[in-house]
Parts: structure tokens; sequence; C-alpha cells
């Protein structure tokens, strides 16, 4: 299954685009034997639009350029579900097993996400209620795949 993590805006160098490239690096070395591609990152221009609903928008509309029309989505919202990491790596094996090509992380601007991507996803996914910074989002998205794909290898990294 090939992964892909779209987001809105560029990750500056500094601690958090090391962090993401560390687990960039570990989803590539225990993924292949699982069944997973290594992680693509892909970034698009924060709108300029003078309404938020227009940011949004033109947001979204750059995003879908950035990944397969039919990839299954995974938006980041902090309205979405709160799930476990079992339930999370439970939910990527089984699109894997139901051979899913495309799985596609969306990571909306300062505004959010358009509810038109929102729409398209099959999981809304939360890191909890709280707004977090979107370079942080990207690390967790990323050391999230990498447990998820660990604890479907049987790699003792998740610990309960």
């Amino acid at each position: 299954m090939r992964l892909t993590l779209a987001a809105v805006g560029r990750l500056k160098a500094g601690p958090e685009r090391e962090l993401v490239a560390r687990y960039v690096e570990r989803i590539a070395a225990v993924g292949k034997a699982e069944g997973f591609s290594p992680l693509a990152l892909r970034e698009t221009e924060e709108s300029r639009a003078r309404r938020p609903e227009d940011r949004k928008v033109e947001e979204g509309r750059a995003l879908a350029a950035l990944f397969p029309a039919d990839a299954i989505l995974v938006a980041l919202d902090e309205r979405g579900k709160s799930m476990s990491s079992a339930d999370f790596a439970a939910r990527l094996g089984g699109w894997r097993d139901a051979g899913v090509r495309d799985l596609c992380f969306v990571i909306g601007g300062a505004d959010g996400l358009d509810p038109a991507v929102r729409a398209q996803a099959a999981l809304t996914l939360s890191f909890g209620a709280l707004t977090l910074p979107h370079q942080i989002v990207r690390a967790l998205v990323a050391e999230q795949i990498y447990r998820a794909i660990s604890i479907l290898a049987g790699h003792p990294y998740h610990r309960v």
C-alpha cells in the first residue's frame, strides 16, 4: 500500500523536520515487509485568500492535486475520531488486507480542512481537542504510522 502525507504549508528546517524524517526512515525500514511503501511527503502552499472559507476551498483543491483520485483519505481534524494506536493499526491493516492501493493522510492549513475534503475521508482522525501546530501534527502522524506498522509486524516498539 502506498502511503502519502499531504499537508498545507512547508515544513521548515528544524527539529520537527528532523523528527518527521526519522519516522519516514523507520517506516521505510519496516514497512516493505508488511506491505507498505515508504511515506511520501507532499506539501502545498498556504492560500492567500482573504476569507477563511475561501482559503480552505483553495487549499482543499491544492491538496486534492497531491494524491491519487482513488486514494483512501484519512483527514486530520480536531473534530475527528480519537483512536487507540492498536485500533489505528487494525484499521491500516484492514485497508492493506482489502487491497487498498493508496492511503493518504491529509492535514489542512491554519483555518482547517475544506469540508469537501473532510467529506471524502474514510476516516477523520483527531489527536485530541487541542489545536496543534501543523508541523507537530506531521510528526505525530508519521510516528503513529510507524507505530501501527510495528504493531502489525509484532515488533516490540509498541508496549501496552
